[in-house]
C-alpha cells in the first residue's frame, strides 16, 4: 500500500450469477484531488463505489482507502468517507435540522449542536433548517444530502451521479461546493455523466461493463485516444448517420444536437469519407477538435458487454 494515495485499489472483482459486474478494476486517487468517475449506466460504478466504503465485499483483489485495508478494516473506513447515494435517502418527514441531527447520533459526535449548525451553514441551509426534506426542491435535497456526507467530518467523499435531475445553476453551485472541499484536502471520487462535470475534475476514470477503459487527465484521455473527427451541420446532416457508418476509415458516428460527428483515427480514410459531402451548399463541414465525449463513445464501440452472452458453467 503507497501511503500517498487516498483510495489505492487493485484487481477489484465483484460478480452476481456468474457474471462480473467489476473486472479486475485498479484505482489510485491523491488526496485532495477530485476523480471523475465515468461510464454509461450498468458499468460498474455504484458497485466499485460500494466496494471502496466497505458496504461490499470484493471476491477478488485488494487495496487500501485512508490507509485502512477495505476487507479487513472496513468499519473503520466507514466513520471516515461521506457517501452521497444516486438517490435521496433521508427522511422525507423530518426536517433539515432533524435529518442532520439523526446523522449526527449515527456518528455519535460528542456535540450534536454545534456539527449540525456547522453543516447548516457550510452548505447554506440554516434559513430553511425547519424545513421538511419531502419539500424541498432537487437542488436544496442535493445540499441537504452533502451536509449530510460532511457532518462527521470525513477526509473521503464518493459521490454516486449526485447531480443527477438538479437544475445548472444548483449544479454549478455543487461544484463549487466540492473544489472548495478539495481545497481543504478532501479527496472526491464522483460519478457523473455530464461531460462538463467530467472536464471540472483533476482526473477522470472511465469504466464501461465492468473495465476500466480510459484514465488520466482531460488532455491526456483525448490526446492518448488519436482520434481525427469531422462536424457535419446543416439540413440533412442526420440522415448521413447510417451511410457514414459503413464509410472506410469511420469508426464512429453520433449526433450531437444540429450537428453529426465523424471519428476515426485514420485521418487520411477519415478525410476521404466525408470529401464528397464538403461540395453541397447545403452542409457545413470541418475538422474539429476532439471532445471527451467524442472519445468515450468511441471507447465505447470497442467495449465487450458483460452480459451480451450467458456466462459459462
Amino acid at each position: 500500500m503507497n501511503a500517498d494515495w487516498a483510495i489505492d485499489v487493485r484487481g477489484l472483482t465483484k460478480r452476481y450469477g456468474g457474471r462480473a459486474v467489476v473486472d479486475g478494476v485498479s484505482l489510485q486517487v491523491a488526496p485532495g484531488r477530485i476523480c471523475g468517475f465515468l461510464g454509461p449506466n450498468g458499468s460498474g460504478k455504484t458497485t466499485t463505489i460500494r466496494m471502496l466504503c466497505g458496504l461490499l465485499r470484493p471476491d477478488a483483489g485488494q487495496g487500501h482507502c485512508l490507509g485502512l485495508d477495505i476487507a479487513r478494516e472496513a468499519a473503520a473506513i466507514k466513520r471516515q468517507v461521506g457517501y452521497m447515494t444516486q438517490r435521496f435517502g433521508w427522511y422525507e418527514d423530518l426536517s433539515i435540522r432533524q435529518n442532520l441531527d439523526f446523522v449526527a447520533r449515527l456518528f455519535t459526535l460528542p456535540d450534536r449542536r454545534a456539527a449540525v449548525d456547522l453543516a447548516l451553514k457550510q452548505l447554506g441551509l440554516t434559513g430553511r433548517q425547519h424545513q421538511l426534506a419531502g419539500a424541498l426542491s432537487g437542488g436544496w435535497k442535493q445540499r441537504l444530502a452533502l451536509a449530510a456526507c460532511l457532518i462527521h467530518g470525513p477526509r473521503l467523499l464518493l459521490l454516486d451521479e449526485p447531480t443527477a435531475g438538479v437544475d445548472p445553476k444548483a449544479r454549478r453551485d455543487f461544484w463549487d461546493e466540492i473544489h472548495r472541499l478539495a481545497a481543504e484536502g478532501i479527496t472526491v471520487l464522483v460519478s457523473t455523466h455530464y461531460m462538463d462535470e467530467a472536464e471540472r475534475c483533476h482526473e477522470l476514470v472511465y469504466l464501461a461493463y465492468g473495465q476500466v477503459l480510459a484514465r488520466g487527465t482531460q488532455a491526456g484521455i483525448v490526446a492518448s485516444a488519436r482520434l481525427s473527427v469531422w462536424r457535419i451541420e446543416g439540413e440533412g446532416a442526420a440522415a448521413l448517420i447510417a451511410p457514414l457508418q459503413s464509410a472506410p476509415g469511420v469508426e464512429s458516428v453520433a449526433a450531437f444536437g444540429n450537428a453529426v460527428h465523424v471519428a476515426g483515427r485514420d485521418a487520411a480514410l477519415l478525410s476521404q469519407a466525408v470529401a464528397p459531402l464538403q461540395g453541397r451548399a447545403e452542409l457545413r463541414v470541418q475538422a474539429v477538435v476532439p471532445t471527451l465525449e467524442d472519445v468515450f463513445i468511441h471507447l465505447m464501440r470497442g467495449a465487450p458487454d458483460n452480459f451480451a452472452a450467458e456466462p459459462q458453467t
